[in-house]
């Protein structure tokens, strides 16, 4: 495919593996990217020692192009930049915070930047800032979401309307047809991140690979609105919290509650009940863990089949 996606990145399809916290190390990015797709470094995970290995890693995993998500929320964020502008990656997503803070630096080392939103006001503030591409990210997806609640299906065409530059849609993404149904929408390509994983080369723990493929409709929910909205799996911490809402706790308390390293807890170490498993409501329709290069090879073969499939139609 030739679109303006694949022409940013240099890469073969439109599909982009999200740059997710615990599970997005040089595995699975090196795998994606050389399956065709774009990999991403999860760096919000990383200590700056720790993502400068794993760049080193995924560069001699691949010849192909791959990128680092990183946070802007994270502390030593001006660490990680000067490890990414070092070791010259090219392609860096960033998310949760201001676009204009990093962006004109990176694209003056001749990095390619993309910024996660979601909505159109952070959209337009990213194009702004002149990033090269954002992505736009429904409800329906995993992890630190947005407080507007708006879903993909709305979010997407809304963005459109209003930016010029590249637009990558995410949240409920994990199909070719769901692909389809986002470039049907406005979207130039997608992010995937629940669908990846479940596979075999993500980082995370077993375990909670395995109770990710086991979710059913309505094991997933938003939540901690007062502190950063995330959408996790239901499970004895996802409880606790409820019952905090429910004596009105303060976000000081839901904060003490929340802890360090909760996400790293269940989704790395494999505590499935007292740890953060976030995931998005996709995860309802994964059923099988699969090697990255299969994800992305199914993803494409379903596309074309649904669009040869509606353009049958009456």
């Amino acid at each position: 495919m030739n679109n303006r996606i694949t022409t940013l990145f240099g890469i073969q399809y439109p599909i982009v593996q999200a740059g997710m916290i615990w599970a997005s190390g040089w595995r699975l990015a090196s795998a994606v990217s050389n399956a065709g797709g774009l990999g991403l470094l999860g760096a919000g995970s990383m200590y700056p020692e720790v993502l400068r290995e794993h760049i080193e890693k995924c560069k001699k995993a691949t010849s192909k192009p791959f990128g680092v998500n990183v946070p802007m929320l994270y502390p030593d964020i001006d660490k990680l930049m000067e490890i990414i502008v070092e070791t010259q990656v090219p392609i860096v997503f960033t998310s949760a915070g201001n676009p204009a803070t990093w962006t004109t630096h990176l694209k003056e080392k001749g990095i390619t930047v993309v910024h996660v939103v979601s909505s159109v006001k952070f959209a337009l503030k990213a194009q702004q800032a002149g990033v090269d591409a954002v992505v736009a990210e429904g409800f329906e997806a995993g992890g630190h979401n947005g407080r507007d609640e708006t879903t993909t299906l709305t979010l997407i065409p809304a963005v459109k309307e209003k930016i010029h530059i590249p637009l990558i849609a995410a949240g409920g993404i994990a199909t070719g047809r769901s692909m389809l149904a986002a470039m049907v929408l406005g979207a130039d390509g997608v992010q995937v991140g629940s669908r990846f994983v479940a596979s075999d080369e993500a980082s995370s723990h077993r375990a909670f690979k395995d109770r990710v493929v086991a979710a059913g409709e309505g094991d997933t929910q938003l939540t901690l609105k007062e502190l950063a909205p995330v959408r996790m799996l239901k499970n004895g911490f996802y409880q606790q919290v409820q019952e905090a809402y429910s004596r009105c706790a303060t976000p000081e308390e839901l904060r003490e509650l929340l802890g360090r390293a909760r996400a790293k807890r269940g989704m790395f170490e494999g505590d499935l009940e007292e740890g953060e498993l976030e995931i998005g409501q996709v995860s309802a329709i994964i059923h099988e863990i699969k090697p990255a290069a299969r994800i992305v090879r199914e993803m494409m073969e379903e596309f074309e089949a649904a669009r040869k499939e509606v353009a049958n139609l009456p």
